[in-house]
């Protein structure tokens, strides 16, 4: 699928827009909680972009995504904590840490199909959780986490501009590779792989290429999380909400597109943060999944579909 102009300025428009938003800070019209609250959105449409890789694309649904997210964000804050490695070394073994590992856990469950592979990755999940707990605590904080991890950022307005330029960044950077003939393919064994293989393609690669892709994006995610935060929780990160949030973002915004997620990300962020005053317990996420549902019911594309629907008459309108 051809790259439009029109669909690059629009990412050109989006960059800059996000450059610029903390002027805004400066001048009263948005304040730093919000900002921060942006923050996280940025991190988690990284994480739901990551998952779309490979289940938004293949229809492979992945529940242990937070198992990818944790190797990255565990082996930084291990290396950083406790062996003095300094973060630029760091981050990149962490991703390294996370494909490899990754891989070798997961290359078996790509060979079945449905509810079972999904129930195999809730499962690495668990594993993962009860490990990282059991298995000397002494390097992972066992049930309590670590704290004191090195930051890179410092204040609202760093940690703004490092999640942002890294949530624009890897988003083109997929947005660009999902266009090529990689993304068909994906795309089409999401709709009958059965058909994919008996055109002769390796549909085991092909998903193996999305998971790594998948774990990259995670890896570098969960990276780049742990040393904005300072700490890093087992229970926080491993948490059931955790996982479903990353996968309503990535279908409420449009799955298989890696713009729907960012969309999702956002909309799912601010209305769990507006809903907190009125709903401080877990009951807000009930209400934030029947909004999604009713959303996914009424446009299964989602938020991307949406908008891109609206434009559509809009410029029908225009030019009539």
């Amino acid at each position: 699928m051809a790259v439009r102009g029109r669909h690059l300025a629009l990412w050109g428009l989006f960059m800059a827009g996000g450059l610029l938003l903390p002027l805004l800070v400066d001048t009263g019209i948005i304040g730093r909680g919000t900002l921060r609250t942006i923050i996280m959105a940025n991190f988690l449409a990284i994480f739901a972009m990551s998952w779309d890789v490979l289940s938004g694309r293949t229809g492979y649904i992945s529940f242990g995504h937070p198992f990818l997210i944790g190797i990255g964000a565990y082996t930084t804050a291990i290396l950083t904590r406790r062996f003095d490695v300094a973060v630029e070394y760091s981050i990149p073994i962490a991703v390294l840490v996370t494909m490899i590992g990754g891989a070798v856990l997961f290359i078996p469950a790509l060979r079945i199909r449905g509810s079972y592979f999904a129930l195999v990755t809730l499962a690495f999940m668990e594993l993962v959780y009860q490990l990282v707990q059991v298995i000397r605590p002494d390097l992972t904080g066992g049930t309590r986490g670590m704290s004191g991890i090195v930051t890179l950022t410092k204040g609202a307005v760093q940690g703004y501009y490092l999640s942002f330029t890294l949530m624009a960044l890897l988003g083109f950077f997929l947005w660009l590779l999902m266009k090529t003939r990689l993304g068909t393919a994906l795309s089409a064994i999401g709709m009958n792989e059965d058909s994919v293989a008996g055109s002769g393609l390796n549909t085991t690669r092909l998903k193996l290429v999305a998971f790594m892709l998948g774990a990259f994006a995670a890896g570098l995610g969960g990276a780049f999380y742990v040393h904005y935060l300072g700490s890093i929780a087992p229970r926080a990160l491993f948490d059931i909400n955790f996982v479903f949030t990353i996968i309503v973002a990535a279908l409420i915004g449009g799955a298989a597109t890696i713009t729907g997620p960012i969309f999702g990300a956002f909309f799912l962020t601010f209305l769990l943060e507006y809903l907190r005053p009125v709903l401080p317990g877990a009951e807000r996420y009930l209400i934030y999944g029947g909004i999604a549902l009713l959303v996914y019911m009424y446009q299964p594309g989602g938020l991307h579909k949406i908008l891109e629907v609206g434009l559509e008459r809009l410029r029908k309108r225009a030019n009539p």
